[in-house]
């Protein structure tokens, strides 16, 4: 049999991207109001042709991201084989993020050149990411979650539930972080609304103290919310410690920890049981992968939080759908997505039963407009005010 010719990568590129956020479709969340959506798409390039595309995350501060991957990491891919995605991983972790490196920023510059190695090597055997992982096209569970369902009044809420749970959705993520006593009265409007059958999470964005969390757990619990997601910043270990005894809701974070180094210690730890890595922040598929594995052992669930794009989506539920312990898809249901319903091709599509299932294309599935990124330049300052 005749060895298959090496890809070897001609080019890596990216972009900062951003649209505005209308105000009337404006969100706001324990990060802030969301004025405008912002990316970073990772685009590389072979000698034989072969394209992949893949999503750093922003990081709130896309221009930089990009900056950092067509700067500082592209040397250490081009004119490497693409097909090596454990190699290329490596070379750049040991030569950027492990001494004198960015951390974080690093991770997520890594993340969509990694993501685009893997579009590439579906492509190149025509087979999709989730067979190629070694999955196959079975359902997801999903729920609405993005940049939605925020801190609007009650009844306005359950209007926005209502047209996610129509839709097909079966789980809903609020989002938590107002005051203690109106995070409470949201979530009782929307269990009201639709009773027990409806899977309520909760997401805080960090904007709990620990008193915040000693006040709303109990509450949670007796709405029979499924979760609390990101109560405190990612490495305030001490404050999840305190929190895990103040009721019985899991407790859940991952989509600001960074390589598998700091997921061993979430782990390790045994307070947080809900992962929820970012394959565009956590090293991409080839780190999630080693995340996973490393959960599966400890009977734990990883529940991949999603981005901003149309790429980033797809890759989450041909993961979710090829590891043995995948949970929920964060389908991005904001009511304005450009990056999803524009940039690229359809990304994903709930079902009756409130599942979606990865696309069979090959490689991540999804066609990207780059004349959209030509049209949609990066536009400076914060995402959130």
């Amino acid at each position: 049999m005749k060895a298959a010719a090496p890809l070897v990568v001609r080019d890596v590129q990216a972009w900062a991207t951003s649209f505005p956020v209308p105000a009337s479709s404006s969100v706001t969340l324990g990060v802030g109001r969301v004025i405008k959506r912002d990316a970073v798409v990772v685009k590389v390039t072979t000698e034989c042709g072969l394209v992949g595309y893949g999503e750093s995350h922003h990081g709130r501060a896309h221009t930089t991201i990009a900056h950092f991957v067509n700067s500082a990491l592209r040397p250490f891919v081009v004119g490497r084989d693409a097909a090596d995605v454990n190699g290329i991983w490596h070379h750049i972790y040991m030569r950027q993020l492990a001494s004198h490196g960015l951390g974080a920023a690093c991770a997520m510059a890594m993340s969509g050149i990694d993501m685009a190695l893997w579009d590439i090597r579906g492509k190149a055997v025509g087979w999709p990411l989730h067979r190629l992982l070694g999955g196959a096209a079975r359902a997801v569970p999903a729920y609405a979650g993005g940049v939605a369902l925020g801190w609007q009044d009650p009844a306005a809420l359950v209007e926005e539930a209502r047209r996610h749970v129509e839709a097909g959705y079966r789980a809903v993520k609020l989002r938590l972080g107002d005051s203690v006593a109106r995070d409470l009265a949201r979530v009782r409007a929307v269990r009201e609304a639709f009773g027990g059958e409806l899977v309520i999470l909760a997401d805080a964005n960090t904007a709990y103290g620990v008193d915040d969390a000693r006040a709303a757990m109990p509450g949670l619990d007796e709405l029979g919310v499924g979760w609390l997601e990101e109560p405190f910043p990612a490495h305030d270990h001490r404050s999840y410690a305190q929190a895990r005894t103040f009721g019985r809701v899991p407790l859940a974070a991952g989509e600001n920890h960074y390589t598998r180094y700091e997921f061993s210690r979430l782990v390790d730890d045994g307070v947080v049981t809900v992962l929820q890595p970012d394959l565009s922040k956590a090293g991409g598929i080839t780190e999630t992968l080693r995340i996973a594995a490393m959960a599966s052992a400890h009977k734990l669930p990883v529940h991949l939080h999603s981005s901003m794009t149309g790429i980033n989506l797809a890759a989450c539920v041909h993961v979710l759908a090829a590891v043995d312990n995948g949970g929920y898809f964060e389908a991005d249901v904001s009511r304005v997505n450009l990056f999803r319903d524009r940039l690229t091709s359809t990304p994903f599509a709930i079902g009756d039963d409130g599942c979606v299932r990865p696309l069979e294309g090959p490689g991540l599935g999804v066609e990207v407009d780059e004349d959209f990124l030509r049209a949609h330049p990066a536009i400076e300052g914060p995402a959130y005010v």
